[in-house]
């Protein structure tokens, strides 16, 4: 490789002015004179002539350095190298036929460069800033300034923005007021756990980082702001996964004067809007709604991939009475049954017996239905009878295998419904193209916590029960059922909310059923209950997770891919190396001192 005698010199940028980005000229640009600036991502040296793939975030075009435009500028690139920052000054001209690539946009020509400035040099990045890059994830997440780089997740950030920019226009057009709510705010009991602040103001008291702007958005209603949106942080101190980070974003809307109705129908516009102006893909309206006991009932979960049709059945009443001991004892006893799926091996089996467990399941009972016998370790405990009936009942045809959970209904639908998900993948049952939303509605109100004894709110404690299921709080609360909706898809939520308490003794009612006495209940929640006294309008609301959201669309398998600057599963930031401890004197001006780690052994 030849390279300059005198190092190539850093120039400022002065008057120089992009003229295009990287992926805007074609043929119908040639001969013109243009200015282009990005990073340098090939370099390929034929000595005579020097060619370079110069990219920035919408894409690449080739400059070439010849003796025949500026053999001083031919000289000096000798001298580049990847991710160096060039500005470059050049006439765009056709490429000869042999070397048009059609699989780059700007492919047909390239720029024939006159003059260029090397605007800063660059070390050898730690990985190949491309798409195809095998580094591993903590190590790009370290270098994320250069991961963000690469064209996929580039576009990734651009799609989000204009995502964001879509939901906006929508609200506006539809009389919704973007209003900022505090960051700053008190613990209240929520679901999650909070992140808090310690205040140096107020020495030994706290801030909380909002886990949602839940109660200020009601509080905006009580105001008469009655119609509301916010594109919001939010923060959870829970154990993370793929599809959750310790701070997310939120699309948040809340309305005045709305029943489920007019909710649902105001969010599927606009998702389908979104949908449209992003991907250019039609969402038909209404979508597609099922009770929460019909999800669990046919699917195990209650966020339903309903893009296909393996469903769950309910075998009890034809099982119960086998002498396999496990269905015996069973309170539920599900089959699902999978056409053609005889062709598992038993090490597959095995996979999947080890991947239900993951749910408390204690194994996984199975059938192949062959010509001539059922194989399966459990065959010999069905009678003639129970045979008979599941044939007909499940339809079973040569070839299928049926799987069976049994023990309590959580696990058994928990375990089956997330096997079932487990197996569209495994026989390219789901169709990858398609989008299918569906809103689950009916939720129970309450759940019971078995560890502290006491019924907790299954979304949060300011959900309106259904007409008529007040009175079941101090009756049957288990079956009080909610004012409450979820929209999924692709089994995944992306949105719920549901309709508010609006009234200060309904609230008061529902604390008392969540065990929250009056004293705790004034104390974490007074301003709301007073709110509520001041003629507060019926409202409800949503909130899309839209980082979840924008990883769907994008089809990316992480919201990390979909976030700027992510943190780990361990929440941390590799890059800043956040979190990180603080000075003696940071901790004396909070009034806070730490309690010493107990030594190791």
């Amino acid at each position: 490789m030849r390279e300059t005698k005198n190092e190539l010199q850093v120039k400022p940028l002065g008057w120089w002015i992009r003229s295009h980005y990287c992926d805007e000229l074609g043929v119908e640009d040639v001969d013109q004179q243009v200015c282009l600036m990005g990073w340098v991502q090939y370099r390929r040296d034929h000595g005579g002539l020097i060619f370079i793939d110069l990219r920035d975030r919408k894409g690449l075009t080739q400059v070439v350095f010849t003796p025949e435009f500026n053999a001083q500028a031919l000289e000096e690139a000798h001298g580049l190298r990847a991710e160096f920052v060039l500005a470059v000054k050049g006439v765009v001209r056709e490429r000869p036929g042999d070397m048009v690539n059609p699989n780059l946009k700007t492919g047909e020509i390239e720029v024939a460069v006159t003059e260029f400035r090397l605007l800063n040099r660059a070390k050898t990045p730690p990985f190949i800033i491309e798409d195809r890059v095998d580094a591993a994830e903590s190590l790009r997440l370290k270098y994320r300034y250069l991961d963000l780089r690469r064209p996929f997740m580039s576009e990734n950030i651009v799609f989000r923005s204009r995502a964001v920019q879509a939901v906006r226009e929508f609200l506006h057009e539809n009389e919704f007021i973007e209003i900022e709510t505090p960051i700053l705010t008190k613990s209240t009991p929520e679901g999650a756990r909070d992140f808090l602040v310690p205040s140096r103001l107020n020495q030994g008291q706290f801030y909380a980082l909002p886990q949602s702007p839940q109660l200020f958005k009601q509080l905006l209603m009580c105001s008469g702001l009655d119609r509301y949106y916010q594109v919001v942080k939010c923060f959870r101190d829970e154990d993370l996964r793929s599809d959750r980070q310790p701070e997310f974003t939120q699309v948040d809307i809340e309305m005045s004067f709305a029943d489920e109705e007019a909710v649902m129908s105001m969010a599927e516009k606009m998702i389908s809007e979104l949908f449209k102006k992003t991907l250019d893909v039609y969402m038909e309206t209404p979508f597609t709604r099922i009770s929460y006991a019909q999800a669990v009932a046919e699917y195990g979960l209650d966020r339903p991939d309903i893009r296909f049709d393996l469903k769950l059945r309910d075998v009890t009443h034809i099982v119960k009475g086998s002498e396999f001991r496990l269905f015996a004892e069973a309170d539920l006893i599900k089959a699902l049954v999978v056409p053609g799926g005889s062709i598992l091996s038993r090490k597959d089996i095995d996979d999947f017996t080890d991947f239900v467990k993951i749910y408390g399941a204690r194994g996984l009972a199975w059938i192949k239905i062959k010509e001539n016998e059922w194989q399966s370790p459990i065959a010999k405990f069905l009678s003639e009878l129970e045979r008979s009936t599941l044939s007909v009942e499940l339809d079973l045809q040569v070839g299928d295998i049926v799987f069976f959970q049994a023990g309590k209904p959580d696990m058994v639908n928990t375990a089956l419904g997330s096997l079932r998900v487990k197996l569209g993948e495994r026989f390219d049952l789901i169709p990858k193209d398609v989008f299918a939303p569906v809103w689950v509605t009916d939720f129970p109100l309450l759940e019971w916590d078995e560890e502290e004894k006491r019924w907790v709110a299954r979304h949060h404690p300011f959900t309106s029960p259904r007409d008529g299921h007040f009175e079941l709080l101090e009756t049957d609360p288990g079956q009080a059922l909610a004012r409450a909706y979820d929209l999924v898809l692709n089994g995944n939520e992306i949105g719920g909310g549901s309709i508010r308490i609006h009234n200060s003794l309904e609230q008061q009612k529902m604390f008392e059923a969540l065990g929250i006495i009056e004293s705790e209940a004034k104390s974490k929640f007074g301003f709301l209950l007073q709110a509520l006294e001041y003629g507060a309008p019926p409202h409800g609301g949503i909130a899309f997770g839209l980082d979840r959201l924008i990883m769907l669309m994008t089809k990316t398998a992480s919201i990390r891919d979909v976030i700027a600057f992510p943190k780990t599963q361990k929440a941390a930031c590799v890059m800043t190396e956040a979190p990180s401890g603080v000075s003696p004197r940071q901790l004396r001006e909070l009034g806070l001192k730490l309690r010493e780690k107990p030594a190791e052994g």
